[in-house]
């Protein structure tokens, strides 16, 4: 009798982890439906160039939906202003290419997180969430524009679990492998999320959600954190981090103050 009902008992569970699994699977696609069209391409725009837009990295939209987050090494181009080159925002509306001018309103270089507000219409706004209560395990999903605009105004998604939660930069292994940047972020340092998934270049500044609200937990760094965590790495991994989004939350409240 005990063994039948160990033997049921594992069933249960084996049958809950698939309904569970399938259910996700279910639910990704209506979440894909709201938040694509809050998430961006960023870029610059000069109109006496060729070609006139510049891809730099992905955005989205948060807030009012006039507000779009991204990381902070995406916006850190020196614009062209004698030749009114401008930051801008390109996205697909109802099947048609559409482009934001974007002004860049505050930065946060500790967090590599950065804010700019588009002039033209309000844009769907992504939720944030509770990025303290991530846990390692659990399964997520980012959006973005990896490779740029080779693939076109298209937002690939991938799914991903944190496979850890460790501080953004780790102690090397000789002194020789320390920079000044290594140096700062092991004075100050914070966690980040691990992905088991690649992020391509582009994919900076991608939005990392829940799978079944669409909350907005993380956003996705290939550049600013990889620099600290994997330095001794002459071949890095495919290795992919996120930035929490508490620090987009701080973000957004610093803009408001000001």
């Amino acid at each position: 009798m005990k063994n039948q009902t160990l033997y049921l008992l594992a069933l249960y569970i084996g049958i809950s982890t698939i309904a569970t699994s399938h259910a996700d699977e279910i639910n990704l696609p209506d979440i894909l439906t709201r938040v694509k069209p809050g998430i961006v391409a960023i870029g610059t725009y000069m109109p006496t160039r060729n070609p006139r837009a510049v891809f730099l990295g992905t955005g989205f939209a948060v807030a009012d939906g006039r507000k779009v987050v991204t990381n902070a090494h995406v916006t850190a181009k020196k614009l062209d202003e004698e030749h009114l080159e401008r930051y801008a925002v390109f996205y697909r509306h109802e099947q048609k290419e559409q482009m934001q001018i974007a002004e860049l309103t505050v930065t946060d270089e500790d967090h590599d997180l950065a804010l700019l507000k588009v002039d033209g219409g309000v844009l769907p706004a992504l939720e944030i969430g509770d990025s303290l209560r991530v846990r390692e395990g659990e399964q997520y999903a980012f959006t973005g524009y990896p490779i740029g605009m080779v693939l076109g105004l298209y937002p690939v998604t991938h799914r991903s679990i944190i496979a850890a939660i460790s501080p953004n930069a780790i102690p090397a292994i000789a002194t020789r492998q320390l920079n000044v940047n290594m140096l700062k972020r092991l004075q100050t340092p914070f966690n980040v999320f691990q992905l088991d998934a690649t992020a391509y270049p582009g994919n900076s500044g991608s939005p990392l959600y829940d799978i079944n609200s669409g909350k907005v937990i993380g956003i996705i760094n290939k550049v600013f954190v990889q620099g600290s965590k994997e330095n001794a790495i002459s071949n890095p991994s495919g290795i992919t981090y996120a930035i929490p989004a508490e620090h987009i939350k701080t973000l957004l409240n610093q803009n408001a103050v000001k």
